[in-house]
């Protein structure tokens, strides 16, 4: 391979690999967010959904996260989202179709699932494509450029 051939070959394994522990709906656009551009960019990306960011891959879970500062007794949510679509930022759905779509690899934490009592029939199967413990986590990060804990 030549220069150029090396240098593409190596920006096309350059991976992100996000842990998603909260379940805060600010956090959740966060990762998503990130993982998108990184695949939008050529990159890989992975999040492993553990705690509370496993419990918004349970059926029905995905909006149900508080948010993580102004909440103002409910309303900061609603505000937030009036905000969000305003500015034409996808809603939680789309993006983790969007993420899907693009390649990007969904991980759930065994570990979570045990100790929160989340069984696989509990969560949207159709969006994992891996169930693991830490060491499944360390494996991505390990190939990572790029690692996030959000």
């Amino acid at each position: 391979m030549g220069g150029d051939d090396m240098e593409q070959h190596e920006q096309t394994n350059q991976r992100v690999t996000i842990v998603l522990h909260s379940g805060d709906m600010d956090k959740v656009y966060s990762a998503l967010i990130i993982g998108n551009g990184a695949l939008a960019m050529g990159m890989e990306a992975s999040i492993y959904c553990t705690f509370w960011g496993l419990q918004r891959l349970t059926k029905g879970g995905l909006d149900k996260g508080p948010l993580s500062k102004m909440h103002f007794l409910g309303l900061g949510k609603w505000m937030v989202k009036q905000r969000m679509k305003k500015a034409n930022v996808a809603a939680l759905e789309r993006l983790l179709q969007d993420f899907k779509d693009l390649g990007g690899k969904i991980i759930a934490c065994e570990m979570t699932m045990e100790i929160m009592g989340i069984r696989r029939q509990d969560l949207r199967e159709d969006l994992i494509d891996e169930y693991g413990a830490v060491g499944t986590y360390i494996q991505e990060a390990r190939n990572s450029q790029i690692t996030l804990f959000v």
